[in-house]
């Protein structure tokens, strides 16, 4: 019997993995090919692109280095979130009223749209509604409070509102939180079972689609044609979508100094014995740590933790550093056994939202995304491929958003990153 696949660029063997039912395999490019535009990244981002591009007769090639699903698309927390990862009052303070306002409402544009994918391809992907977010310390109470009634009042949402202590311990199944606020109008999902529906639906409108095909460099010929070189052979593009988010290296450095990979960590109980004690309305939860936790229960009653995050390469004992964060919050599950534990790279910028740029003429990045990419990556490879098919400049929005360099270059970055990210943490022991 053969040992199961593990994937090369991420640790662990997921619980997705083993649920998802039949992975499909897509052969590696051998040889060279033509295309109109190359995608490089096939997770959500890329299979949407190619999916919408397919469907409108541009010819598509996605090249992956992995499996489809090897990165975090295949292997995240599975939660929708609404808005931007940045609250809407924190995009009025940065960017201003109305452009936070467009950037809200291309959220739930996002939303919506997933569904319509969903729907429209067959893709079954065990979307359950519901997210609650929780106050871990009593500071932030005023500030959810608030929260809701900003949404309400400003961005005309009615599907969040504030709970105090006694409902969030309710619905928790635990009092360690001192409020939360509950919102009806998102949900979470099984991401490898939508990532495996997005590829399977990108190949029938036509892209194709190629797994362990690593693009190990790009040059801009003199006919202005894009050539990416594999270890098989060149394919020659008249436009480039890098879509390999925390994966991209050196590919394009202008991109790479504004993106930093990060690891996240998951761990998956057995179905859990009595599985109403925890997240009784089966929302899917995370709270207001800068380090956050993020958790839900499976369709079969598992409880999927997510609550640890690594600036190196170092995994350590998933399942153990979880098990305490866990314990912490529901002690009557200190023996309860973990079936599997793994992680996965994502990808953040300094101000925490997307890095969208056409950093050359006819190679755009979109990259950045940690907290809120099921349905944003989704969407913004759908806009992506509006924009290349004339229907004007959807991605505007968040192109032109002011997305720094990390500070440091290449050697410094990620140590400075590593003692900003410490500071955090230790602030929200405090």
């Amino acid at each position: 019997m053969s040992e199961p696949y593990q994937s090369p660029i991420s640790p662990g063997r997921s619980w997705y993995e083993d649920s998802v039912g039949e992975r499909p395999r897509y052969p590696a490019l051998d040889g060279s090919a033509r295309a109109d535009v190359l995608v490089i990244g096939g997770g959500f981002t890329g299979l949407s692109a190619a999916l919408h591009l397919a469907r409108a007769g541009i010819d598509v090639v996605v090249c992956e280095a992995a499996r489809l699903g090897d990165g975090a698309s295949g292997r995240n927390g599975g939660q929708f979130g609404t808005g931007q990862r940045l609250w809407p009052e924190e995009m009025e303070e940065k960017y201003g009223l109305e452009p936070a306002r467009r950037l809200f409402a291309m959220a739930e544009e996002a939303k919506a749209g997933l569904h319509e994918t969903m729907v429209r391809e067959g893709i079954a992907a065990d979307f359950r509604p519901g997210q609650i977010s929780l106050a871990h310390r009593t500071r932030y109470v005023d500030e959810f409070r608030r929260h809701a009634d900003h949404l309400a009042e400003r961005y005309d949402y009615p599907h969040l509102r504030f709970m105090d202590r006694e409902e969030t311990a309710a619905r928790l199944g635990s009092g360690t939180y001192h409020a939360g606020l509950r919102d009806v109008g998102t949900g979470h999902l099984h991401p490898m079972k939508l990532l495996v529906g997005l590829g399977r639906a990108a190949a029938r409108a036509g892209a194709r689609l190629c797994e362990e095909t690593r693009i190990e460099g790009l040059t801009r010929t003199a006919a202005g044609l894009w050539e990416a070189r594999t270890a098989r052979g060149t394919i020659t593009a008249a436009r480039v979508l890098l879509a390999t988010n925390a994966h991209g290296g050196r590919l394009e450095p202008r991109s790479a100094a504004h993106v930093m990979p990060i690891r996240s960590f998951i761990a998956a109980t057995e179905p859990l014995a009595e599985p109403d004690r925890v997240l009784p309305g089966n929302e899917a939860a995370d709270d207001s740590r800068f380090v956050v936790r993020y958790f839900r229960k499976s369709a079969d009653g598992r409880l999927l933790f997510g609550g640890r995050e690594a600036y190196t390469s170092a995994s350590g004992d998933i399942a153990g550093q979880i098990r305490k964060q866990v314990v912490s919050i529901w002690p009557h599950l200190s023996d309860v056994r973990f079936t599997h534990a793994w992680g996965g790279s994502v990808a953040v910028t300094m101000p925490r939202m997307p890095y969208v740029a056409e950093t050359q003429p006819g190679l755009d990045v979109v990259a950045g995304f940690s907290g809120h990419g099921v349905m944003l990556t989704h969407w913004t490879g759908k806009l992506y491929a509006d924009r290349l098919t004339g229907h004007g400049d959807p991605l505007a929005a968040l192109r032109d958003l002011d997305i720094p360099a990390f500070p440091g270059g290449t050697w410094l970055r990620a140590p400075l990153l590593f003692l900003a990210m410490t500071w955090y943490a230790l602030r929200d022991r405090l």
